[in-house]
């Protein structure tokens, strides 16, 4: 068993450490090879470069720890996911509080749902859509043209394309909010009513016909892209409590390891 536990150690941190020159490979495509990166390729630059480094390091102390048997550097490597899987275990908790609150509220009569802003938990208000990261978010969003799909099932089902399953990106950033009481003409496009809009919510005023700003200034934007974080958070949740258990079994395999190169050390000093 203490044999096996090395071979599995070194087999593991073998593939991590595939995996973080993969990821580190991914950063210097992005940042050196890439010649027209989008604001959204931009921004996971830096977080993909700090995950490599940080799975290299980890995994070349379990590789040569448990291949080379010694015992200090697999102590170091114990102690690193130790460290991991607490991190780990807290951030699962706070996603999961954080995520707790909000849901849409389905419109009469149209089947579709709408978000808004104060349905969402304070620190998700204040910490990811506030003004900085909103520009971002809302360059992110322009790129990616979220909203092409809607002309799409526009063409395709007439008018019927409110009838369709909107994301919540699409049902709060492509349209106006159901209140303001404008007359689409087309999926992207709505006529104001000569009377003005239904209602004096900002989000009625925020609303463009232009293709890159549509409803990515309303706080109704905001609150789908929350919808929708909550929604992958909630999925992830699921994930991260198959990688901490994972975690621990590998943990575990290392402690078996540490143990045999203590034992191979008193026995051939």
């Amino acid at each position: 068993m203490a044999k096996i536990s090395n071979i599995i150690i070194t087999t593991l941190n073998f593939v991590t450490t595939i995996l973080s020159l993969v990821a580190i490979g991914i950063y210097i495509y992005l940042h050196f090879i890439n010649e027209s990166p989008t604001h959204c390729q931009k921004m996971v630059e830096l977080p993909i470069l700090i995950i490599g480094l940080v799975l290299l390091l980890i995994s070349l102390l379990g590789l040569i720890g448990s291949w080379c048997q010694i015992s200090s550097l697999l102590w170091i490597y114990l102690v690193a996911l130790v460290l991991i899987i607490l991190g780990w275990f807290i951030f699962t908790v706070f996603v999961f509080f954080v995520t707790n609150k909000g849901a849409g509220k389905v419109v009469s009569g149209v089947g579709i749902e709408e978000y808004r802003l104060g349905n969402y938990n304070h620190w998700l208000q204040k910490h990811v859509v506030n003004g900085n990261n909103w520009v971002q978010i809302r360059s992110c969003l322009v790129d990616s043209k979220v909203c092409d799909s809607i002309d799409v099932d526009y063409t395709k089902n007439g008018l019927d394309f409110l009838k369709n399953r909107l994301t919540p990106i699409q049902s709060s950033c492509c349209k106006p909010p159901t209140l303001c009481g404008f007359t689409h003409k087309n999926a992207t496009y709505w006529e104001v009513p000569k009377t003005g809009p239904g209602s004096a919510d900002s989000d009625c005023k925020a609303w463009s016909n232009e293709q890159n700003r549509l409803c990515y200034d309303c706080k109704s934007c905001k609150a789908g892209v929350l919808a929708n974080l909550r929604k992958e958070w909630r999925h992830f949740l699921i994930f991260n409590g198959i990688i901490i258990a994972l975690l621990f079994v590998i943990y575990m395999i290392g402690c078996c390891a540490v143990r045999n190169s203590h034992h191979r050390l008193l026995k051939y000093p």
